[in-house]
């Protein structure tokens, strides 16, 4: 079996590997081996957690709607559902966001939701 050393690609590779951990803790930021390890790690988390953002701020908006919707007298599923009767598409991002900004608005929205139940 012939010895292979790798050459100027490998320290491309490690310099690349490098560079992606700095500012990491110890040896994580200067050690090839761990690291490539808390690289490959930190990428599964950003990988994972790009996801986990999406699911966590649907439930914040979902929250921030059932709260104004429960000041104006209504349960959010019921809300849902007397907009989709009464053809009012709007995603949980804007109708959250008018909740928030612009009470009378998100008032006159759920009228006509109550109305179409």
């Amino acid at each position: 079996m012939t010895r292979v050393k790798g050459g100027p690609g490998r320290y491309l590779r490690h310099k690349k590997v490098l560079k992606l951990t700095k500012g990491q803790f110890c040896t994580r930021s200067r050690l090839y081996r761990r690291a490539n390890e808390a690289m490959l790690k930190s990428l599964w988390y950003s990988f994972r957690d790009r996801r986990v953002r999406k699911r966590d701020l649907r439930k914040l908006w979902i929250t921030r709607i059932n709260a104004a919707a429960r000041l104006n007298g209504i349960s959010y599923s019921r809300l849902i559902y007397g907009m989709k009767n009464a053809d009012i598409t709007l995603n949980r991002k804007m109708l959250a966001d008018i909740a928030v900004r612009d009470p009378q608005a998100f008032a006159a929205v759920v009228d006509k939701a109550k109305a179409a139940l």
